[in-house]
């Protein structure tokens, strides 16, 4: 009845999405992009895992290297993947979509889209969708240009169809906050609804290279518009930071999914085991289970110890 964490050795940059009672686990590979599908999230290490795209072209070519943070969302009927990429600078990091028409993420055929750019066309990395009010937006993180003044904003835009971004990106958050600025980072943006609808947008703050690296929230007000920043609130403590006696430095890029009877909300992210191990290979995947205070809003508490037992999810014990 009980699984320990890290569910997998190595895994940054996780996210999971649910369809038709199985959990679909993706996570940044560098040079191409993985699915694991799995009935249960604590058996990933088990999981059956396919290649579904790779760059068949050079890797200096404009999306042949570094890709990184896979998203796969199914959207009117098909599923798509959104990705950084670049040609082996990371100046010319932009975000990329794939398309599939079967029902079946793991069968049919992939095809390339191309780039998903505002009319700013920026340095972006993290995509993430946001579906509200029968439109849906496109968040990610970026610089105000491409040369690189050091900060890293979340920017918005609305979408056309699912590859294609209308109007101008707004800035909605950059770093603010003592806890953000290790770093100047806003990045890895995940949308989180509670029962009632209400929008919170979860990112990870101050830089990946630093033990400072966290999860911050913002707020959209009931009734909101998402291109306003006004109507984005940003809570003044950390969601979730690092906890040396669990083993989990680094907190961040997190995604959210529900235990199998739909009963549970549970967070998934990545840390590492020691302090000073960074940005590379050493982050982890973990995933635990979170609740809601009474106001509505996400409570995630502290990372759960390494390698001690942990309750598996409602409907898998």
């Amino acid at each position: 009845n009980t699984f320990t964490n890290p569910l997998l050795v190595s895994g940054a940059d996780p996210w999971v999405v649910q369809k038709d009672s199985i959990y679909y686990f993706m996570c940044t590979m560098g040079n191409r992009i993985v699915v694991r599908g799995a009935m249960r999230m604590t058996s990933l290490q088990y999981a059956y895992q396919k290649t579904i795209w790779s760059p068949s072209l050079p890797a200096d070519s404009a999306h042949g290297s570094d890709i990184w943070a896979p998203e796969m969302h199914y959207i009117q009927g098909k599923w798509y993947v959104y990705f950084a990429a670049d040609n082996g600078n990371d100046a010319s990091h932009r975000m990329y979509v794939i398309e599939n028409d079967s029902q079946d993420p793991m069968a049919g055929a992939w095809t390339f889209k191309g780039q998903l750019k505002s009319q700013t066309d920026q340095w972006a990395i993290d995509g993430t969708v946001l579906d509200y009010n029968n439109k849906q937006y496109f968040i990610w993180s970026g610089w105000k240009a491409d040369n690189n003044s050091g900060i890293q904003q979340l920017y918005i835009a609305e979408m056309t169809d699912p590859w294609t971004l209308s109007g101008e990106r707004v800035m909605i958050s950059e770093p603010d906050y003592p806890w953000e600025k290790n770093g100047l980072v806003n990045e890895g943006p995940e949308i989180l609804k509670n029962a009632q609808g209400k929008v919170f947008l979860i990112y990870s703050a101050s830089g990946c290279w630093t033990d400072n690296y966290c999860l911050g929230m913002l707020s959209l007000k009931d009734n909101g518009d998402p291109l306003n920043p006004q109507d984005w609130t940003k809570s003044p403590e950390p969601l979730m930071s690092t906890d040396a006696g669990s083993q989990a430095f680094s907190p961040g890029h997190c995604g959210f999914f529900k235990s199998p009877d739909g009963k549970e909300d549970w967070i998934i992210y990545h840390a590492n085991k020691l302090p000073g191990q960074g940005c590379g290979s050493d982050r982890s995947p973990r995933i635990q289970q979170f609740t809601w205070n009474a106001d509505g809003t996400p409570y995630c508490g502290s990372p759960l110890k390494i390698d001690s037992p942990i309750v598996k999810p409602s409907g898998w014990r």
